[in-house]
């Protein structure tokens, strides 16, 4: 049964809409014709994020968004998604969008990620930002 779970560590933010949002997810996910088996997303704070980047990919820098590839099976997703709220709440400001809408680009961010999409290159950057924005309008609540 697929299964999709929410977790906080080092923030008291209170995620709103779980049920909406695990509907969205899953939608995405079957829209481009991948399963779900697994999906932890882990809400937290910009230091415990940066810890992460640190211990796990050796990089020292602040970001948004750390996404864990954990899949054995090709075309089925399982997988670890750690957000930093600190990040996304800065970023909302600074794309002048609402801090939900901000977080759910990056909820959906991540997902792109296990699905294959890369963001490093300009041309792959572009077609990330293209299918954030197609899922983002299809988001119904």
């Amino acid at each position: 049964m697929p299964v999709i779970n929410f977790f906080a560590e080092d923030t008291g933010y209170k995620l709103k809409n779980k049920l909406n949002l695990k509907r969205w997810i899953k939608e995405t996910i079957i829209a481009e014709g991948y399963k779900l088996q697994e999906l932890n997303y882990i809400l937290c704070s910009d230091a415990y994020l940066l810890q992460i980047n640190q211990e796990y990919l050796n990089h020292d820098t602040y970001t948004d968004i750390v996404t864990f590839d954990n899949s054995d099976i090709p075309g089925v997703i399982t997988g670890d998604i750690f957000i930093s709220v600190d990040r996304t709440q800065e970023n909302a400001e600074k794309f002048k969008v609402s801090p939900e809408t901000e977080l759910h680009r990056v909820i959906i961010h991540g997902v792109l990620h296990l699905l294959g999409y890369k963001d490093k290159k300009p041309a792959d950057k572009q077609l990330m930002t293209a299918k954030e924005d197609e899922y983002i309008a299809l988001k119904t609540f």
